[in-house]
């Protein structure tokens, strides 16, 4: 089954950076786009999943949605 593409106005590599890193760096992108634009983040910290589900959570952005491709976690985060 062939993974829908979701589009996204922006994209951060967050692969190898540690906790808070990734959260930090995505933080920044956001501050710098406008509402409902969606950024797509590709990390590789093992609390990531944890920390970006919570991340949405608190700061209102939607998260489209996250996975876990050949080691890599890509979230898809919409901007409120």
């Amino acid at each position: 089954m062939e993974r829908e593409m979701v589009k996204f106005d922006l994209e951060l590599d967050a692969r190898g950076m540690d906790c808070p890193l990734p959260i930090l760096k995505t933080k920044k992108s956001l501050n710098n786009m406008a509402s409902g634009q969606v950024l797509r983040i590709k990390a590789t910290d093992p609390g990531s999943m944890r920390d970006f589900e919570a991340f949405s959570r608190q700061t209102g952005h939607g998260l489209l949605s996250a996975e876990n491709i050949e080691d890599t976690f890509v979230f898809i985060l919409k901007k409120k």
